[in-house]
C-alpha cells in the first residue's frame, strides 16, 4: 500500500490531485511551519492575459509559524479580488455554473485559518472530482509510526518545474484561452473546462510502470 504525506495547499494543482488518485491513501501535514511563496496561500488560474496567481493574505507569514495557527488578513479584500478573477477567466466555461456556486460560498465563508479553508477546498474538489481515496487529517503525524510513508511535502513548488514530478505527466485538455496548453494548474481550471470528465484527464496524466 503506498501512502503518501503531502502539504495542505489552497485550490491545489492538478499534479496535487493526480498524486492523491495515484496514491492508496493520503496523509495531510498540520504540524509544520508555514513557508512564505508556496502553495500554501497561492494558487495560479489562466486568464486571457496568461496564468495569474492568486494569495490569501496571512498574518505572520515572516515568523514560520505553525500551519494550523496562521490566521488570514482580511483586511484585503482578497475574496472579491479572487472571485472576480475566476469568474473573469471561467465565467464562460462549459462547467462554471455547475461548480461554482459552491467555491464561492467556501470563499466567502471568512474562515479564520488558512488551514480551515484549504480543507473545506480540498474536500468539495475530492467531491467534485468523485475520489473516494482515505484522507486523514492528522495533527500530529509522526513519520516513525509509519515508516512507508512517502514524503511529498514541497515537491509541488512554484519554483520547481513540473518535469521533476515523477508521478505526473499532463495531458492537455481544451482550455478557454490560448492556443497553447498551459499545465499543472490549480484544480478550477480542470474542473469548469471538463467538468465530469477531470477525473479522466487526472487518471491520463498520472506516470505508471505500463506508460513510463
Amino acid at each position: 500500500m503506498q501512502s503518501i504525506l503531502v502539504d495542505l495547499h489552497y485550490l491545489p494543482s492538478v499534479a496535487y490531485f493526480a498524486a492523491i488518485y495515484n496514491a492508496d491513501e493520503t496523509y495531510i501535514a498540520s504540524n509544520g511551519k508555514f513557508e512564505k511563496r508556496t502553495y500554501l496561500n497561492r494558487s495560479t488560474i489562466l486568464t486571457a492575459n496568461g496564468p495569474l496567481d492568486l494569495s490569501v493574505p496571512v498574518f505572520g507569514a515572516n515568523k514560520r509559524i505553525p500551519i494550523q495557527e496562521v490566521k488570514i488578513d482580511y483586511h484585503e479584500k482578497w475574496m472579491n479580488n479572487h472571485w472576480r478573477a475566476i469568474q473573469s477567466a471561467y465565467g464562460k466555461s462549459p462547467f462554471f455554473d455547475f461548480y461554482s456556486e459552491e467555491f464561492k460560498a467556501i470563499l466567502y465563508s471568512k474562515s479564520s485559518h488558512l488551514f480551515n479553508l484549504n480543507k473545506s477546498l480540498l474536500t468539495m474538489c475530492l467531491k467534485f472530482l468523485q475520489i473516494d481515496k482515505p484522507v486523514f487529517w492528522e495533527e500530529n503525524l509522526g513519520e516513525k509510526a509509519k515508516p512507508d510513508l512517502m514524503d511529498m511535502r514541497g515537491d509541488i513548488h512554484p519554483r520547481k518545474p513540473i518535469s521533476e514530478l515523477f508521478w505526473f505527466d499532463p495531458k492537455p485538455y481544451q482550455q478557454i484561452f490560448g492556443s497553447n496548453f498551459v499545465s499543472n494548474l490549480n484544480i478550477l481550471d480542470l474542473l469548469f473546462c471538463t467538468g465530469p470528465e477531470a477525473i479522466e484527464v487526472l487518471k491520463r496524466s498520472i506516470v505508471t510502470s505500463e506508460n513510463k
